[in-house]
Formats: C-alpha cells, structure tokens, sequence
C-alpha cells in the first residue's frame, strides 16, 4: 500500500475475449500471430504471451466494438498488418492497424519496438525475444517517465 492508502495499479495480467466459437478463434488468431497455448478446457483457452496471457472464452453474444479495444503488442507489426491482408480481414479506417475478430472484438496491433511497454530482459529472453530492441524515440519516452532502460 502506498502514502495515500490505496493500491497501485500495476499493469495487466491478462485481457478476456469472448468468441463464439473457441478451435475457430485459435485457428483465426494463429493465421497471425505465432503462439503457444498456456492452458485449455472445453470453453476457454490460454494464449501465452511471457508474464501475460490472453484468455478466449467461448460464448460472445454482444455485439461488435466500436472504441473499445485492447492493444496486442507484437514484435512485427507489417508482418501482421501483411497476414490480415491476405486473409481478407478488413483494417479499420484510422492511424492504427485495427480491426475486428470475427466476433467483433476490436484489436489494435502495436509494434514492440516503438513504444513505451517494456518487457523485463528475463521475459523476453524466456519467449526467444531477447534480439527486440526499442527505437530512440520509444527510449527517449521512457527515459522521460523515470524508466529508461539500464
């Protein structure tokens, strides 16, 4: 607890999905990304991402995001933007490289390198990322926020 008696937020352990069909979702999200599964059961599965992990839960019945999004950092980004080109998946107008799942959740992929999320050198060294490197501007924006790396 801190000076004020209240916790500080740390970051996040995980993001849940709802999809409305679990071996399509994994089967969708694996056209793109390269993953290892952490866990699965019947209607969840674990995709791992180091000292993360995203959840997919079977059973989506709202409909799709319109702002709300969560950012799914990726060691290349054109190499997705490229996959999701080719599958047909439709980018969403806009700065970033959004789009929709095909249960409607709304993504947005972000490139490790260039921005201010860091993992610890041992995380990126147990997923094989160890070679990631940050951009100035990405170091510079640390350095300002007291978290430069050392």
């Amino acid at each position: 607890m801190n000076a004020h008696g209240k916790a500080r937020a740390v970051g996040f352990n995980h993001v849940a999905l709802e999809v409305g069909d679990l071996d399509a979702a994994l089967e969708f999200y694996g056209r793109f990304v390269d993953f290892e599964l952490r866990g699965r059961s019947e209607t969840m599965a674990f995709i791992d991402l180091g000292d993360q992990f995203l959840a997919l839960q079977q059973g989506r019945q709202q409909p799709a995001d319109d702002g709300r999004h969560f950012g799914l950092v990726v060691d290349d980004k054109e190499a997705v933007r490229a996959s999701l080109e080719e599958m047909g998946v439709e980018i969403l107008p806009g700065p970033f490289l959004d789009f929709l799942d095909p249960w409607g959740n709304r993504i947005e992929i972000v490139g490790y390198t260039n921005i201010q999320f860091t993992k610890a050198d041992h995380v990126l060294r147990g997923m094989g990322l160890e070679h990631l490197e940050k951009t100035d501007d990405a170091v510079r924006e640390l350095a300002e926020n007291g978290m430069a790396p050392a």
